[in-house]
């Protein structure tokens, strides 16, 4: 890759102009591509290793794959800072790393499809990691350009509204399509399908007009990109794999396997993050504005949001660590609950089509008019009451008679509640970001979302064997409505002004 010329200081924003219809087709179809592979990572392939008899507790391991989108900060500023050859020359910076991360989306899948009989865990896991990485990098570049091109709430609204509907749409056609795909054809066939659907915005992508300096032509920036792709590929399977295999042997070493009892240790690893920042918001807000740290490429994005929110920072990360925790939480579980309650693959893809797919796109189209209308602590509480509600619904279903129509309310309810919440929770975190820092910033707010949560996820499994089924979804549930108490606080926050 190649150093763009303002390395150190990021582009300034073009004019901000409302969402037009292409605008809002082209982001639609970002949340496709990034949409598609994330349940093929996720609950496909929980409900995958459960039918080639996996244990319970190694289930809530592989959820761990899902920490990839909250540890995308570490490599956000690359995007920032790096073109992808070929592409990014052609198509422009933020494009450029689509298409590699689109391309890298469907070479993981294709390999998780020819080892779809789950012979080797970590082989599966392997591969399973690279589709997690290349989807994150594809969600950092959009979303980064996406706050670049809109960057006021009002903007925000429409735009994450489409995004979010291609996302779900693509979760939707993703999930329900796979285990159909699966209850018929088998594994293989269903993630090599749904390789073949998320590589279609990749033409579409070429056919754009150019936004770089364009030279030597759209045939020879797409040669030069498609070559470079391949080295790029390569490395980071092998840097994955080499990663992987220290891993996997320290884990062995310490002792930890299928019946290990992780939660304290994920407990205490949860608490470190926090105790970092209330350490280092001392020392950062009284840097100046020429403090190496504040000026550098790959940490300075990150000093700048504690410099500017201090010690709320802390009460903003609280906030956001909190906020999706249910969803999070109940996200790897709750399809191998209900097919230990006696639902077919078919039945649970059926109430993952249609039901889902209309209850998610009214969720998010609702929360994205409301953040237009009302204030956004109002829009946050009702998001978190309904993300509780849908956790609360599997509680419900687990007591009813195996009935399709009780299966696809309990679904309904969840992926309304989903969808709201997404939808405000997005546009609450893009109003936090510095705009001449949106890429990285965004990746940090929304990875620290997730870490806590998918951390946690990862002992579902032990949990569920303490607990039960009905006490981890009642817990989900009051996770979510936990953020609420915090809401007055973060009416108080304002960031400080720019001093660079």
């Amino acid at each position: 890759m190649t150093a763009s010329a303002a390395a150190a200081v990021p582009p300034p924003s073009p004019p901000a102009v409302h969402p037009g219809r292409r605008a809002m087709l082209v982001y639609g179809l970002l949340g496709f591509s990034a949409g598609l592979p994330f349940y093929m990572f996720s609950t496909v392939l929980g409900l995958r290793l459960q039918a080639h008899g996996v244990a319970l507790a190694v289930l809530g391991f592989f959820a761990w794959v899902q920490l990839l989108p909250t540890l995308k900060f570490v490599w956000a500023p690359l995007l920032d800072r790096y073109d992808v050859p070929g592409f990014s020359r052609y198509w422009g910076k933020r494009r450029g790393w689509i298409m590699l991360a689109q391309l890298g989306i469907i070479s993981a899948m294709v390999a998780m499809a020819l080892t779809s009989a789950d012979g080797n865990l970590a082989v599966t896991a392997l591969f399973a990691v690279l589709l997690a990485f290349w989807t994150t990098t594809l969600e950092v570049a959009a979303d980064a350009w996406r706050i670049e091109l809109f960057p006021t709430q009002d903007q925000q609204g429409p735009i994450v509204a489409a995004n979010l509907w291609g996302y779900r749409t693509a979760m939707v056609a993703a999930g329900s399509g796979a285990l159909l795909l699966a209850d018929t054809g088998g594994w293989t066939l269903a993630y090599l399908l749904i390789a073949v659907a998320a590589f279609l915005p990749f033409p579409i992508l070429v056919a754009m007009r150019a936004e770089g300096t364009g030279g030597g032509g759209r045939g020879v920036a797409l040669a030069t990109g498609l070559g470079a792709s391949v080295v790029i590929l390569g490395l980071a399977c092998a840097v994955t794999a080499g990663v992987g295999y220290l891993l996997l042997g320290a884990a062995e070493r310490i002792g930890i396997d299928a019946q290990s009892n992780v939660t304290p240790w994920v407990l205490g690893l949860c608490m470190v993050p926090f105790l970092a920042m209330a350490v280092a918001v001392p020392w950062i807000r009284n840097l100046p504005p020429t403090h190496g740290a504040r000026t550098s490429t790959a940490i300075g994005p990150y000093v700048d949001f504690f410099w500017r929110y201090a010690f709320a920072a802390i009460l903003l990360m609280v906030f956001v660590s909190l906020y999706r925790m249910g969803d999070v939480l109940a996200l790897n579980l709750s399809k191998p609950m209900i097919r230990d309650l006696g639902y077919s693959l078919s039945q649970i893809g059926r109430a993952d089509g249609v039901v889902a797919l209309a209850a998610s796109m009214v969720g998010v189209g609702l929360g994205g008019w409301l953040v237009m209308r009302r204030s956004m602590l109002w829009a946050l509480a009702i998001g978190a009451v309904l993300a509780a509600i849908g956790n609360f619904g599997f509680v419900w279903l687990a007591h009813r008679q195996v009935s399709e129509a009780m299966l696809y309310i309990a679904t309904g309810l969840d992926q309304f509640g989903n969808g709201f919440a997404g939808a405000v929770f997005v546009v609450y975190l893009s109003l936090l970001v510095n705009p001449r820092y949106p890429g990285a910033q965004y990746a940090f707010l929304t990875g620290f979302a997730f870490l806590l949560p998918r951390m946690l996820a990862g002992a579902g499994g032990t949990m569920v064997g303490a607990i039960g089924y009905d006490g981890f979804f009642l817990l989900s549930g009051a996770l979510s409505l936990a953020a609420i108490p915090l809401l007055p606080a973060l009416a108080r926050v304002r960031a400080r002004e720019d001093d660079a």
